[in-house]
């Protein structure tokens, strides 16, 4: 039998390096990681965590503008950017410290450098040279941001890493993209007072969510002054004395401070010797793996975004914690990647778990749907001109809910909720039977009784 210096060696300490890690260190095995930035991965240092925080920033102008309706007299107020990064900063830290102090209390070895496979059972480590052994090697790397290379003036422009670490908030600012981050990114600058763009190549924003979502958020953005330019890309960028010139295919130009990529992303397994060591990898340059996150190399393994299967962290959570339990804790499991909730965190957000009408549809027997859009309680009382969306799409012949899709606020609180009862093949009978709670917002989603019928066939 073959003696390596580890059980399990794990490039990478994001979120699903680090459980998991964790999980395998707590079933026995002699576990190492290796991370060449810092611990806790995109989510946690420049992902999901930090945008959050942001976002909860950006939606105190409508806080503000709100409480004269309910008696409240407000100063002008004002908002200091550097105070809000600092704050960040402060948080980000604590929960990397906190992922490390994990590791470290379930006993995995950390080395604080890159590593690049170099065999089905070996890693050279970079800051060393060392050359170190493992039975089972996990791939956890991640993703990162892509930008147009070939784009005049690119390096002018900035991505979601830099947009967390920028001295000042720019007063003009135009988002490259139409998808999660994008859409975050605009609703975050233009609610803290930046005037905002949004430039994408296709002909509506949020491409795969549910149609009444897409055109439901796009109308609220442009009640907020977010401008959606669609059907163009930019053709070159231009540093001028006052900013950027942003040139579009459309012949236009936007005249801004900063201009970001928000783009999308791609699996980080550049330079990490996966070729060499023999691992499939896609078009994408992605990691291919099966229902057990193995890849074509029995020793090798990988986990969340470099996956680009579903990229969400809980997603890369639940398999790297299934990774764990299967291969060293004698507990096969295999992750279901039905039924995922997820969000955009737009003001207003979106929460959506299940299909899409467009996907639905396609389904044998057809679908009813159950919709509704409505002021929300709390700006009854303000002026503002803001509606929530939600929507239920039914299987016909079984009563099963398909797809659940809320705009507004709180809606991913709202659909956290409606997701357990949907994994378990509530009906729209099961939503009906339930008492509501009044009042609330979400007590739309069991009073919703007439299916509704497109207005052409209404009109009939």
């Amino acid at each position: 039998m073959a003696n390596y210096d580890y059980d399990l060696f794990v490039i990478g300490a994001g979120s699903g390096g680090v459980r998991a890690a964790r999980i395998a260190a707590g079933h026995g095995a002699k576990v190492a990681i290796a991370e060449e930035y810092r611990f806790g991965g995109t989510c946690v240092i420049r992902g999901c965590v930090p945008k959050k925080l942001l976002v909860y920033a950006s939606r105190f102008s409508d806080e503000f503008q709100d409480a004269p309706g309910f008696g409240w007299t407000v100063g002008q107020p004002t908002f200091d950017w550097a105070t809000l990064i600092a704050n960040k900063d402060k948080e980000i830290a604590r929960l990397e410290g906190l992922y490390r102090s994990g590791l470290e209390r379930a006993g995995v070895s950390i080395h604080k450098t890159r590593a690049v496979v170099t065999g089905p059972n070996s890693v050279r480590l970079a800051d060393s040279g060392k050359e170190v052994t493992a039975k089972v090697i996990l791939v956890a790397t991640g993703g990162r941001a892509n930008v147009d290379p070939k784009l005049e003036g690119v390096e002018h422009a900035i991505t979601s890493n830099e947009a967390f670490h920028l001295k000042e908030l720019p007063k003009r600012i135009v988002i490259a993209g139409g998808g999660y981050i994008a859409i975050e990114f605009a609703g975050i600058f233009a609610g803290l007072g930046a005037e905002t763009t949004l430039i994408y190549r296709r002909e509506k924003i949020l491409r795969g969510f549910d149609e009444d979502l897409r055109d439901a958020l796009t109308e609220e953005y442009a009640k907020r002054g977010i401008r959606i330019v669609t059907g163009q890309v930019f053709s070159r960028l231009e540093k001028t004395a006052n900013g950027i010139t942003a040139h579009c295919t459309g012949g236009g130009k936007l005249e801004v401070d900063q201009v970001m990529f928000a783009i999308g992303r791609s699996a980080n397994t550049e330079g990490l010797g996966l070729k060499t060591a023999g691992v499939a990898l896609g078009k994408g340059g992605q990691i291919i793996v099966d229902e057990h996150q193995r890849t074509n190399v029995p020793s090798i393994y990988a986990v969340g975004d470099v996956c680009d299967r579903v990229n969400l962290t809980p997603v890369a959570i639940r398999e790297g914690h299934a990774f764990a339990d299967s291969v060293f804790g004698k507990k096969p499991r295999i992750v279901d990647h039905d039924w995922i909730p997820t969000a955009v965190f737009s003001t207003p957000e979106i929460g959506t778990v299940g299909l899409p009408e467009h996907e639905a549809a396609k389904r044998p027997g057809g679908i009813d749907i159950y919709k509704a859009r409505f002021r929300p309680m709390k700006v009854t009382l303000t002026g503002r001109d803001e509606k929530m969306l939600m929507k239920l799409i039914v299987e016909r012949a079984t009563d099963r809910v398909l797809g659940c899709h809320v705009l507004g606020p709180d809606a991913a609180e709202i659909v956290q909720m409606a997701a357990i009862a949907m994994r378990m093949g509530a009906t729209k009978a099961d939503f009906d039977a339930t008492m509501a709670l009044h009042p609330s917002a979400a007590e739309e989603l069991v009073t919703m009784r007439e299916k509704w019928t497109p207005p052409a066939i209404a009109a009939e």
